[in-house]
């Protein structure tokens, strides 16, 4: 792994780390795609877009890297609360595997507890570990559902997504304002009363 160190316009220092190796390769099929295009590879400006690209695609697929279910388990605590916990708004970035391009949105994950809580941030970061990978929103939306359920066993987890997909906007149909939603719901969500109040809290501005 190489680390590229670059000074962000806030002035703190970002670390991003990558297989050179892999980046490698990944370059050369860049430039054979650009070349494919076209455009001529060694103009300035596209003297450096190959490798760029190739890192581009590296970090936005980093979710390979990272076990979700460990993530979990690194702050789960015992805790005798039982009522619903609601992580909302979630930013979610993906690429969609038909086209490699991106989708992005939000999604509003909730669990009920069953004697074990989790750190709050992990729920973000669960989310984010299978959507850096090649994905489609519905399969995203159960891994994320089948993975609190089967490491923190709680009595019951709710997931929506809602995400606009670049494949729709910029190309097929070309619907730019075009929304797609998918749920899943273990235990005590697939109940309609506690499923509707997840409904009301994440559709509430309490904030």
């Amino acid at each position: 792994m190489s680390e590229e160190l670059e000074l962000n316009g806030e002035g703190y220092l970002r670390v991003d780390q990558f297989d050179q190796s892999a980046i490698d390769e990944m370059a050369a099929a860049y430039r054979s795609i650009v070349d494919k295009l076209g455009e001529d590879t060694l103009r300035e400006g596209l003297l450096k877009t190959p490798e760029r690209a190739a890192k581009a695609m590296q970090f936005l697929t980093h979710g390979y890297d990272l076990n979700p279910a460990e993530i979990l388990r690194s702050a789960m605590f015992e805790e005798e609360y039982s009522q619903m916990v609601v992580v909302k708004d979630i930013e979610v970035y993906s690429l969609c595997e038909h086209h490699l391009l991106p989708f992005f949105g939000k999604a509003h994950v909730a669990y009920i507890p069953n004697g074990r809580i989790v750190g709050l941030s992990k729920i973000p970061r669960v989310v984010d570990a299978f959507a850096r990978r090649l994905q489609v929103q519905e399969r995203l939306t159960n891994q994320i559902r089948d993975c609190i359920e089967e490491t923190l066993q709680p009595a019951g987890v709710a997931v929506v997504m809602e995400a606009s997909h670049m494949c729709m906007a910029m190309r097929g149909v070309q619907k730019q304002n075009s929304v797609t939603t998918t749920s899943a719901f273990t235990g005590a969500f697939l109940e309609e009363r506690t499923r509707n109040e997840f409904v009301t809290l994440i559709s509430s501005k309490l904030h």
